[in-house]
């Protein structure tokens, strides 16, 4: 019963972080004040990174690793959602470190292997694809950042698609890998919103996204432990009988 409370209070909270989240996300959309709004929906995404990981440092000590650079990666990625406002070069650069730090923490969960490796390779190509392709982007001397920012996060997201593969902690390996795509799509918009004049509806996607992913992001550090738990829990299990 108490089990059932503690999940229904969790669930009520994490509700209230994302609805608060979408709140200032959409008055983003519609006021365009990012000072004020942006700020507060990245540092909303912050806490609910902060409340997953003080609650569970209180239940478990295991994989630290995971939790501390997922929260550091949600730092950075508020860092530069905020000073992306002004200084592009210096908030991608910030953006760049957390998705660092994200993939690490990845690591953390599953071990590097020769599959990690393949994916972040077809994905840094098609990357490659999307940038050089179309003729329809004007970087204005910027192309070598966007590259290497591309081949960052294709590590990032090859990591979670390739957890996945992984028996061990399906459901977290594969909320993770959700929110680190929204995360890459949301660049992609954000690419595509700010290197071309095609339409600021790219603008819009890349908000919709964005937010989303960071949230299920912050998130991850409880839903990872609590996977972790529940196999642990069989496995305690298993050898008894």
């Amino acid at each position: 019963m108490n089990n059932t409370v503690k999940n229904k209070s969790l669930l009520i909270v994490y509700a209230l972080f994302f609805v608060c989240i979408m709140v200032f996300d959409i008055l983003l959309l519609c006021f365009r004040e990012p000072y004020i709004y942006k700020t507060i929906a990245s540092v909303l995404f912050v806490l609910c990174g902060v409340f997953n990981f003080v609650y569970v440092l209180k239940v478990e000590q295991r994989n630290k690793a995971f939790k501390y650079l997922m929260l550091i990666g949600l730092v950075f990625a508020c860092l530069g959602d905020i000073v992306l406002i002004d200084y592009f070069v210096v908030g991608a650069i910030l953006f760049a470190i957390g998705h660092i730090f994200f993939f690490v923490s990845y690591a953390f969960l599953h071990k590097i292997n020769l599959r990690d490796l393949l994916i972040i390779l077809l994905i840094f190509a098609l990357s490659l694809i999307i940038i050089f392709v179309p003729q329809i982007y004007n970087f204005n001397g910027m192309l070598p950042i966007i590259i290497v920012y591309a081949l960052i996060i294709s590590f990032m997201l090859g990591k979670s698609i390739s957890n996945t593969f992984e028996k061990e902690y399906k459901g977290s390996n594969l909320w993770i890998m959700l929110g680190s795509l929204l995360f890459f799509l949301s660049d992609f918009m954000l690419l595509l919103n700010v290197f071309t004049n095609i339409s600021i509806i790219f603008d819009i996607f890349c908000l919709v996204l964005y937010y989303p992913a960071e949230f299920i992001l912050a998130s991850s550090i409880y839903y990872a432990n609590i996977r972790h738990n529940k196999q642990t829990e069989v496995n305690v299990n298993q050898s008894v009988n």
